[in-house]
């Protein structure tokens, strides 16, 4: 059997074939959607991911004799352990053949690299926070995931548990079909906040004042979100290259800002599912100089039936004034209306109970699980080996 080895990307052809690693594990998989080769080098590049402003990344390539069989990102985000007092680290951008030597080398390369900052555990898969892609699919590997969600074979979980991670939080994805009008018991809820709280109103994003829109979008989002598991604010270069990322998709009837008395409150999010879309592009808009992928793309895009809720943020003095069912219930009247025969909602965090309750009460039901996984770096690494970076040192989290 040829010799396994991991080793770091240092060359644009290690970088290249770091990108491509993904590509070639997946590509018969019909239910992975190829995201735009474009894309996954920008992700990589300092001058196009705002993230690699603050955060370091050191990737990794596990190869058996010649043949790439497996990739990791170790990630180091001191603003995440400056904002929850931990030394965590990440991994993320994890592709592997189901091998579970390759894995483990993967995993303890990434470890020792963080352990070498102080970190004492690892943490993922996280691409690079939790701001961006994130989580390991763990059911329902027979469909297809939605625009800006991860997927993966059922061989995944299996390689990550067998290194010794273990689930620290799930994510949930629910379905919502839509139907002619909201739902009566959210049109209820909607028509009694509104009576109860007459200075509400629902409007959509004005595309026309599309920056500061999202720089409303973005308190909204700090200040509702703060205290969930995981959350680290988005740095306003961060934010903004996302709002420019989704202004191609964004549709001003699904992005709606509620204001009370003129001042923002709430927000919610959704997006045309354009998966299947991207994945007739096959991970490139252009072919031997001919924008065949683009082509394709938008000639699908016009198929799209679906959607993905992908936020509802609200303050928390607003939380219980009823905004979310006006919210929900404009959402589901503009779905109907646009086409869509149903909305996935993701993600839920796996501990956020009165979420469930009230999707439960719309119809929704839950549909896929993506997990996170936590290791400590002392049952992954030998301490004896040098370089581990294991010894007791205070942590920078400035």
């Amino acid at each position: 059997m040829d010799v396994l080895t991991v080793s770091p990307v240092r060359t644009r052809a290690q970088r290249t074939a770091f990108v491509e690693c993904e590509y070639a594990l997946r590509r018969e998989d019909r239910c992975w959607t190829p995201p735009l080769r474009r894309d996954q080098y920008r992700l990589l590049d300092r001058a196009h991911n705002a993230f690699l402003s603050f955060g370091e990344i050191e990737l990794y390539l596990a190869h058996r004799g010649r043949e790439v069989v497996g990739r990791i990102a170790a990630v180091y985000d001191p603003r995440f352990n400056h904002h929850h007092g931990a030394r965590d680290g990440f991994f993320g951008l994890f592709a592997c053949v189901d091998d579970q030597d390759a894995a483990r080398m993967l995993f303890r390369a990434a470890g020792a690299w963080l352990a070498e900052r102080s970190m004492t555990s690892l943490v993922g898969p996280v691409n690079f926070s939790m701001n961006y892609e994130c989580g390991t699919l763990i059911d329902r590997f027979d469909e297809p995931a939605a625009l800006l969600m991860p997927w993966n074979p059922p061989s995944d979980p299996k390689l990550i548990e067998n290194c010794g991670f273990t689930a620290v939080q799930d994510l949930h994805a629910w379905e919502w079909e839509c139907t002619p009008g909201p739902p009566a018991l959210l049109d209820r809820a909607a028509a009694a906040a509104a009576a109860r709280r007459g200075d509400i109103t629902i409007r959509s994003v004005d595309l026309s004042r599309y920056e500061a829109e999202m720089d409303r979008v973005r308190e909204l989002y700090h200040h509702a979100w703060q205290d969930n598991w995981g959350f680290v604010p988005m740095t306003d270069h961060e934010f903004r290259q996302l709002a420019l990322r989704l202004r191609p998709v964004l549709r001003p009837e699904l992005s709606l800002i509620a204001e009370v008395d003129g001042e923002p409150v709430a927000f919610s999010l959704t997006l045309p599912n354009l998966a299947p879309a991207l994945r007739m592009a096959g991970g490139r808009l252009h072919r031997w100089g001919v924008p065949l992928g683009l082509a394709r793309m938008l000639r699908e895009s016009r198929k799209v039936r679906q959607g993905r809720l992908m936020a509802v943020g609200v303050v928390e003095e607003h939380r219980q004034s009823g905004v979310v069912p006006l919210l929900l219930a404009r959402t589901a009247d503009a779905a109907h209306r646009l086409g869509y025969e149903a909305l996935e909602i993701s993600w839920v965090l796996g501990n956020n109970k009165p979420a469930f309750r009230t999707l439960r009460s719309l119809g929704c039901r839950r549909t896929k699980t993506y997990r996170i996984y936590r290791c400590d770096l002392l049952d992954l690494l030998d301490p004896g080996d040098p370089g581990t970076g294991l010894a007791d040192r205070p942590c920078d989290t400035t």
